[in-house]
C-alpha cells in the first residue's frame, strides 16, 4: 500500500513538472511569436515565461483552490431572492444612482427617451435648423 502512494506521488510530481514546462514553452513561443511583431516587445526566455505566468495567476486568480468560485455571488443571489419587489426595486434605484458616469447630469426621464430618436435622418421637429 505504501509504495502505491509513493508511486502515485511521483507521478503526481513528474505531472505537474512537465505541466509548468510545458505551458512556460508555450506562454514564451506564443510571446516570442506575437509580441515583438505586433508590439515592438523584446523577446523572452523560458525563465522569463515562467515569470510571466506565474504573475497572471497571482494577478487573475490568486493562491486560493477550487478554481474561480464566487462565495459572494451566492450570498447576493440568495440576498435577492429574500427581497420584497419594493425591496428590490429601491435596491436598483440605489445602484443605478451610484454607477451612473461622472459629470453625465441626470438620466433622461422616460417622456424624454419617447421623443428622442437616435437614429432618424429626419429633423428633429422641436428644433430649429442653424444655417
Amino acid at each position: 500500500m505504501k509504495r502505491f502512494w509513493i508511486r502515485k506521488v511521483a507521478g503526481f510530481i513528474c505531472l505537474a513538472i512537465v505541466g509548468i514546462l510545458v505551458f512556460g514553452s508555450i506562454v514564451m513561443l506564443l510571446w516570442n511569436a506575437l509580441m515583438p511583431y505586433i508590439f515592438h516587445l523584446p523577446l523572452i526566455t523560458f525563465w522569463q515565461a515562467l515569470g510571466l505566468l506565474l504573475l497572471t495567476k497571482i494577478l487573475f486568480s490568486g493562491f486560493r483552490g477550487g478554481g474561480p468560485g464566487r462565495p459572494w455571488k451566492d450570498k447576493m443571489k440568495q440576498r435577492w431572492m429574500n427581497m420584497t419587489p419594493e425591496e428590490r426595486e429601491k435596491f436598483k434605484q440605489e445602484w443605478g444612482r451610484r454607477c451612473r458616469k461622472p459629470f453625465a447630469g441626470e438620466r433622461p426621464s422616460e417622456s424624454d427617451r419617447e421623443t428622442q430618436r437616435p437614429f432618424s435622418t429626419a429633423p428633429d421637429p422641436g428644433k430649429e435648423e442653424r444655417i
